[in-house]
């Protein structure tokens, strides 16, 4: 049964009144036909975009067939010919930035694949706990240090992976750490002169402004740190703002729960009416514990042993790891499943202490890799007649009964239920690694039910393929002149030969709502740019401030940048607006104003890393599926972030130039 489509709210069709108006308005005083009809779709993107009327990608797509109909409609509409060649209207889809993105998906995917990524999960929640706002800051410094060596794009597609474990781990929702993550990504582009497209291009585009003036007015390149300064001080305020200000302005959808199957602990209790959790606890000397083996404690005390680390390396669990001959030692770690009643009295029995959180085993007995699952033994099982004692069933298959269904009732630790030969139809609930059980569903001695799992086939024996073609599509980013796309399909593609990832793998890694997002939006920033229409709304903006102080008119130059690059490519807003940022600061200089044409360039140059109201930057629109993120989302978020980028950007770049 199809659902209805719902009527457009009123304020939604209020707004497109008013767009509409604005489109008309705006159409009496452009200079052209053209770049009336340009403005127009300007406005209608904009209004699809902020209102939602459909989906982002749709809009985008709609936006491009709509330009490439202007072909058809040219005579109708005043025009000689369509606003966009239709021998390019999909050039989008074979650019350099998409080309570039669809790889950066496959790469992040391969080195996920070998478990690398779970590991630097891992450590960085060892480090910063599971709070906000420790994570947070964390992962946006690191992924804004690489980001000012890389294309930001390729570094926050990196640690996409990353983010969706740690939040698996943490039960943060990612909402809440991809935007922080992205925009930073996008601020760490500022940081050096090779951090992005527009500021790698700028000391071309300044020598070739010099052409054209003389000799006392030339403009002496940047020096790959010169922009540092300005650059830390925006991620410094990008990260302050979201630890500060991200429980105010960061969704919390509902799109990202791929963490909300992974606790299988709330199923369990509702069930199998059974409060159990997990903990952790440490054995101090004198305890005790010291000497004891786990058959001696987990009946009496009603407890569960599913993990212990006794210092180093040695850290036990799943098959092989624990039986109930394992005995403890002072200074080791456990990990128990229990209710909080008996693990109180089992805490205070022994004198251990207890820890707030799992900090050990945080990785370990993490939702993204063990938990409670329901397993049926069959009629014909060999397992029939025998005990979960018999069979050692801890180290032999690597799962821990902690409770046994039959006949309608539910017996648990304490009730002697290892000890009892298993019957057809009894329902073991047991605690066990994903990966113990996924093998276990090939064993024709039980019946897996829990089938709701994350379970994936990790490729740790590849991690040195997975490094090797990361390592070769880095080096040629940062050390040749070829193109982008090129460095990194070839890494993607050493990742399928080698068999990091088989090709169906990285087709699923590729978020193709991504790619029809961009990839439509280019024939849109053609149109804008060579109609003229970019050029024009430039020269308004600028017989406006003319005549103010100079840090007005550099202002305007960054707002006009910020804008350009919302809707058309940063690279597209640079070429155009720093020969006009250059013209400017010398007609100035013409008349006693103390402006430095090369400050104005750069000024474009920094500006355009200032997207971040709507999810056409590369990064915003990579991380918007996967974080659940709508375009007022974004605008909430980053409407704040894009007055602060203006207003430390302006404040730096006058301490510092």
């Amino acid at each position: 049964m199809t659902e209805e489509k719902k009527p457009l709210p009123m304020k939604k069709i209020i707004a497109g009144v008013v767009f509409a108006l604005v489109a008309l308005w705006l159409a009496t005083v452009t200079p052209s036909i053209q770049v009336a009809w340009v403005t127009a779709l300007l406005m209608l993107t904009i209004y699809l975009f902020a209102f939602e009327i459909v989906g982002v990608d749709v809009a985008a797509i709609s936006i491009m067939v709509l330009l490439g109909l202007t072909t058809l409609l040219a005579p109708l509409m005043g025009l000689e010919q369509g606003l966009v060649d239709t021998q390019q209207i999909f050039n989008g889809f074979s650019s350099n930035a998409v080309m570039s993105i669809i790889a950066v998906m496959i790469i992040g995917a391969g080195l996920d694949k070998t478990g690398l990524m779970t590991k630097v999960a891992g450590f960085i929640l060892k480090v910063g706990g599971t709070t906000e706002g420790r994570i947070i800051p964390i992962i946006s410094s690191t992924v804004a240090i690489i980001s000012s060596f890389m294309q930001n794009v390729g570094a926050a597609a990196l640690f996409l992976p990353v983010v969706s474990r740690i939040s698996a781990r943490s039960g943060l929702p990612m909402s809440r750490l991809l935007m922080p993550m992205g925009f930073c990504a996008i601020l760490g582009g500022t940081v050096t002169m090779v951090g992005s497209s527009p500021l790698i291009l700028l000391n071309d585009l300044i020598l070739t402004s010099n052409q054209a003036l003389p000799a006392e007015q030339q403009m002496e390149t940047w020096g790959l740190f010169s922009v540092t300064p300005v650059g830390l001080a925006l991620v410094l305020t990008g990260i302050i703002y979201f630890v500060l200000m991200g429980r105010y302005v960061l969704p919390k959808t509902d799109a990202e729960q791929g963490t909300k199957g992974g606790d299988t602990l709330d199923y369990f209790k509702k069930i199998y009416g059974i409060d159990y959790d997990l903990f952790e606890l440490t054995v101090p000397e004198g305890s005790k514990l010291v000497g004891v083996h786990l058959n001696d404690i987990e009946h009496d005390q009603r407890i569960r042993v599913v993990a212990l680390h006794s210092g180093g390396d040695d850290l036990r669990v799943g098959a092989g790891g624990l039986d109930r001959d394992t005995g403890i030692s002072a200074g080791s770690v456990i990990g128990v499943l229990a209710s909080p009643k008996n693990l109180l009295a089992f805490a205070e029995a022994y004198g251990l202490e207890l820890l707030s959180e799992l900090d050990t085993f945080a990785d370990s007995l993490s939702s993204a890799k063990s938990g409670i699952a329901d397993i049926v033994i069959p009629p014909g099982s060999s397992l029939i007649g025998k005990s979960a004692r018999d069979l050692w069933m801890r180290k032999t298959y690597g799962i821990a009964l902690v409770a046994l269904h039959r006949n309608g009732e539910t017996l648990r630790e304490g009730d002697d239920i290892r000890n009892l030969p298993f019957e057809a139809g009894d329902t073991m609930v047991v605690h066990t690694s994903w990966d113990a059980l996924a093998r276990l569903e090939s064993d024709t001695n039980f019946v897996v039910v829990t089938t709701e799992y994350p379970h994936e086939d990790v490729r740790p024996q590849k991690v040195g393929w997975a490094g090797l073609f990361f390592g070769i599509a880095l080096v040629m980013v940062l050390f040749t002149d070829l193109r982008l796309s090129i460095a990194l399909l070839t890494g993607a593609i050493g990742m399928v030969l080698s068999g990091v990832l088989k090709i169906e793998e990285a087709y699923e890694a590729v978020s193709w709502k991504t790619v029809f997002l961009l990839a439509s939006l280019i024939p849109l920033g053609l149109a804008v740019e060579t109609s003229g229409t970019a050029r024009w709304i430039a020269e308004q903006t600028l017989l406006v401030v003319g005549d103010m102080d100079v840090w007005v008119i550099q202002l305007s130059i960054g707002i006009l940048a910020t804008f350009f690059t919302l809707v058309m490519s940063n690279v597209g807003a640079t070429v155009l607006l720093v020969p006009l940022a250059v013209n400017i600061a010398v007609s100035l200089q013409a008349n006693g104003v103390d402006a430095s044409p090369a400050v104005f360039a750069l000024t474009v140059a920094i500006a355009t890393s200032n997207s971040f109201l709507i999810p056409t930057h590369q990064v915003n629109a990579l991380i918007m599926g996967p974080g659940g993120y709508r375009v007022p989302d974004f605008m909430k978020a980053g409407g704040i972030m894009t007055i602060l980028f203006l207003i430390v950007m302006m404040l730096m770049m006058n301490l510092i130039f």
